[in-house]
């Protein structure tokens, strides 16, 4: 409540500045920038809120100007001009959600939690007016009168799907009761994401003596030294439950109670029942989804929510999460085994735990393949790796990207990329936000500054990919370990997916798809990372530039599937959770218990925990992804399936990319998605690539 309280009044201090302030408010006028890229520089936070305010009043102006059309309702007076409006609301919203995931104080932190409820409730004052839905309504029931192109029909029936799903059919009293819902779920939402970043930030392990950090390698020792500096803890080092942080000290200290420390404070944040806790935030979530679903005519929210995605139902994503979780169990049980085993072996006198599965895997790893990710990470800097993205991105798209030192950047140490066809035309501005900071929220993504369009012009998108890289070594590079060269190149296949979109209209360019469809292009490129032949060209060591060793590479290659068990194991086991959360129709007041039962009952073993618990999940309680977790996996469905042709026919074989190109990265939400897919492929996928992906076949 004081939060709220403190955000108002500062909404109203800001609120109170003077026309004068306001007509030099960038969000007011066109930007004088190269590209028309947001002037970062010239953005201040006091420009947010009456940004914000003003961007809402224009955009209900604009629906104004089109309910009010004294003409009969049409594709071009109605859809179209309602693609037109928000322009003011767009700008100042891409900017600020940005920058308060990747770069925010607390001032961002205590604004988002005023606004996000008042945009909640802005947007269903348009999905909600009724006769703005009635012009929409006229229009999809006379749609045949039009002559629509593909596209313009997939708008039209977008259009019309989101305000249904939106409510728009609800009688008075449903309509209040659901825009309520929304801004509470709204203002939650923020809440959750804010305490699980306050959690991992409020935590540090704080080692004293230099014996304990026996086993760790030399540069996450310096790494440490480092972190610990930053923090007022001189000459000690310091772990933080981040996995930049975490994961290195997990896998090699041989301090069996500082690895169960560090891991419990990660898998504890939002349940150390503090004022970051989550399990409260959680019940009242999963409570209003349960009547927002039901309001809507379902019986759960994972009904409602899987309505409008590819999977279409439940049973459907269970039956896909069973198909793989048997053989995903069966192997993880076999590892676990082995390093039961091996823990014997060396005289240990303790079960494996959830903490010790990264320690004893590498040790396994490296006595059967005869390597360690710090024999490997010389050879992937960042920098070459980005250089190795864009290279299969040139080969397969035609594209080339130019790094330009003059461009807007919200931070010194981001990089900008103008993005050209093989004509010299610029098609996007790329920029990659990758090193860890306490002000950037934990994992990955990608996101736009601006969205892709064609119907009032060509305007470029302004693509950002933002990862939580470790800090430059003392040589002042960045090493990767390979799992992060696979999150560089799956998070550069979603900045493609924007970058090489083609849509006519910006609420069905790029990513604007299902989740069940949305990591498909992200994911596919990841196979690209994987190929010795594409790891050659880019893996030189950052000292001598020497290529990466063929013996090397082919113990790379050799352990593709190793420790797939676990991988797939925790993956679906947190799939799982998302859906059970989302099916269950009652009111859950125990946290922790709910976790734990629907955790027995898929068969989870203890030696393994969930990727997610529930009070740092923030995919399906801050991100989107509820009842969407399991879209990872689907979507892992159809890249295997459609990388079969390149491993047939050649990495890089110009008639397959230009397919690849057309039906997947540039047609966006065009139409129908699985459509889109077939004329790619030739058909719909099959499970059987990805089993032997796996190692499952």
């Amino acid at each position: 409540m004081d939060k709220i309280i403190i955000a108002t009044s500062l909404l109203l201090m800001v609120l109170g500045c003077t026309t004068k302030e306001n007509k030099m408010n960038p969000f007011f006028e066109e930007y004088q920038t190269p590209f028309q890229i947001p002037p970062f520089e010239k953005i201040e936070f006091s420009h947010y809120a009456p940004a914000f305010e003003a961007g809402m009043k224009e955009q209900l102006k604009d629906i104004e100007k089109i309910t009010s059309n004294e003409q009969a309702p049409s594709f071009e007076n109605t859809i179209v001009e309602l693609e037109r409006t928000g322009k003011i609301l767009d700008k100042v919203s891409n900017v600020f959600f940005n920058l308060l995931g990747s770069n925010t104080d607390d001032s961002m932190d205590k604004l988002a939690v005023e606004i996000s409820p008042k945009l909640s409730a802005h947007a269903d004052s348009i999905l909600l007016n009724k006769e703005l839905f009635d012009r929409v309504e006229a229009v999809y029931q006379s749609k045949s009168d039009f002559n629509l192109n593909t596209e313009q029909n997939r708008l039209l029936d977008e259009t019309y799907k989101r305000f249904v799903r939106s409510g728009a059919n609800l009688n008075e009293d449903g309509m209040t009761r659901l825009t309520a819902i929304n801004q509470s779920l709204s203002s939650l939402s923020v809440n959750f994401d804010q305490n699980v970043l306050k959690e991992t930030n409020g935590y540090s392990l704080i080692i004293e003596n230099e014996e304990e950090l026996s086993g760790l390698p030399a540069e996450e020792i310096r790494q440490a030294a480092k972190l610990a500096e930053s923090e007022g803890h001189d000459g000690k080092w310091v772990f933080k439950p981040t996995r930049v942080s975490m994961y290195p000290f997990i896998t090699y200290s041989d301090q069996r109670e500082l690895r169960e420390q560090l891991y419990k404070s990660y898998v504890r944040r939002g349940d150390n029942d503090n004022e970051f806790d989550n399990k409260e935030i959680i019940s009242e979530m999963i409570a209003l989804r349960i009547e927002k679903a039901k309001l809507m005519g379902f019986d759960n929210h994972a009904d409602f929510v899987l309505d409008n995605t590819m999977a279409q139902n439940t049973d459907r994503v269970n039956d896909l999460l069973q198909k793989i979780w048997k053989p995903g169990l069966e192997t993880a049980q076999r590892e676990a085994q082995d390093m039961q085993d091996l823990i014997q072996k060396e005289g240990g006198n303790f079960k494996l735990a959830a903490w010790d599965w990264w320690h004893y895997s590498e040790k396994i790893r490296q006595s059967r393949f005869n390597f360690t990710e710090e024999e490997v990470k010389p050879y992937f800097s960042e920098d070459k790796v980005l250089m190795g993205a864009f290279d299969v991105a040139n080969k397969l798209f035609d594209i080339h990207f130019v790094e330009r030192e003059d461009l807007p950047k919200y931070r010194e140490n981001i990089r900008s990329f103008e993005v050209k066809n093989d004509q010299e035309e610029t098609i996007g501005i790329f920029y990659t936000d990758y090193t860890l900071r306490p002000n950037k929220g934990g994992g990955a993504w990608m996101n736009t500054f601006r969205s892709q369009s064609k119907f009032d012009g060509n305007v470029i998108p302004l693509v950002v990919n933002v990862c939580n890289f470790p800090p430059e070594n003392e040589d002042g590079v960045i090493l990767l370990s390979f799992e992060q060269v696979e999150t560089l190149f799956h998070e550069f296949g979603h900045a493609l997916h924007g970058l090489l979109s083609e849509a006519n209209y910006p609420s069905l360019s790029g990513t604007s798809v299902t989740r069940d469809y949305v990591e498909f292009p992200s994911q596919m490129m990841e196979n690209w990372a994987r190929e010795p032949e594409v790891i050659k060209s880019f893996a030189r060591h950052y000292k001598t530039g020497e290529s990466i060793p063929d013996d090397l590479l082919a113990k790379i290659s050799e352990a593709g599937t190793f420790n797939e068990g676990f991988g797939t194991t925790e993956y679906v086991a947190a799939a799982h959770l998302d859906m059970a959360w989302h099916t269950n129709e009652e009111q859950i007041s125990d946290v922790n218990a709910f976790e734990q039962k629907a955790l027995d009952d898929l068969g989870l073993i203890p030696e393994i925990a969930t990727r997610y618990r529930s009070t740092y999940f923030g995919h399906i309680f801050a991100g989107g992804y509820s009842s969407g977790y399991y879209s990872y996996l689907w979507t892992e469905v159809l890249e295997a399936d459609a990388f079969e042709p390149f491993k047939e026919k050649g990495l890089f074989d110009k008639e397959t990319a230009d397919k690849l190109k057309k039906y997947v990265y540039s047609a966006g939400n065009t139409d129908d998605l699985m459509t889109q897919y077939i004329r790619y492929r030739g058909s719909e996928p099959e499970i059987e690539p990805l089993l032997r992906k796996r190692g499952f076949d």
